[in-house]
């Protein structure tokens, strides 16, 4: 469920939005900022795939040692349709990019998709900016602590603190510095005290949002 990185062991720590395949919109960003793969760390909010043009690619970056991610619901679907054989959610929701690919390309997507059974549900990053945890859709406690057992399905797709918060009931998160989390595609990167919303929608031609943490 969690993962801990500490933030000493990189130069620059940077945090992506979700990325749905947008490859190339990545590669100019981390140009942009002169991103040293051998000194610094990439971290996504989970959405590597679907929707995208180059969901292969962005799922490959599983195999960089300078990237790290946390499983999004894109993914989730992904790994439930290869391992129960039913394409159907995954089709409706992005997914039609694996069954164009060629089958040795399906092949490597399988290999990738077990990597992805790793991938925690939760990063807890220590760094310069103090203690900042990152999760796909909500961290659904009031408060932070490492290896609280919370409920996996929310993480992956609770909105609902998000409503609240676009209603006025802002109900805080203790325990941590910040929490960032992707999902809900926003115009613009929306932040409420020590919450941050990052997935700016990217794929639906907004602006991929990088944070830098450290």
């Amino acid at each position: 469920m969690y993962q801990r990185i500490a933030g000493k062991q990189w130069r620059h720590i940077w945090l992506v939005g979700d990325l749905h395949g947008c490859w190339q919109p990545l590669m100019a960003e981390l140009k942009a900022r002169k991103f040293n793969p051998y000194q610094d760390l990439l971290i996504s909010v989970g959405d590597l795939i679907d929707r995208g043009a180059a969901s292969y690619q962005c799922l490959g970056l599983l195999n960089e040692t300078w990237f790290a991610a946390i499983r999004g619901n894109h993914e989730q679907m992904a790994m439930d349709a290869v391992d129960n054989g039913d394409m159907s959610l995954w089709y409706m929701n992005g997914g039609a990019w694996f069954l164009d690919s060629a089958p040795a390309i399906q092949a490597d997507i399988k290999r990738l998709l077990q990597k992805c059974h790793q991938l925690p549900y939760i990063i807890e990053v220590d760094c310069e900016s103090g203690l900042n945890i990152v999760a796909h859709a909500d961290y659904p406690s009031a408060e932070y602590a490492w290896q609280k057992a919370v409920d996996p399905q929310q993480v992956l797709w609770n909105r609902q603190r998000l409503s609240d918060h676009f209603a006025g009931r802002h109900v805080p998160i203790t325990g941590a510095d910040h929490f960032w989390f992707g999902h809900t595609p926003l115009q613009e990167r929306y932040d409420v005290g020590n919450q941050h919303y990052i997935d700016t929608g990217a794929v639906f031609g907004g602006e991929l949002t990088m944070v830098q943490l450290q």
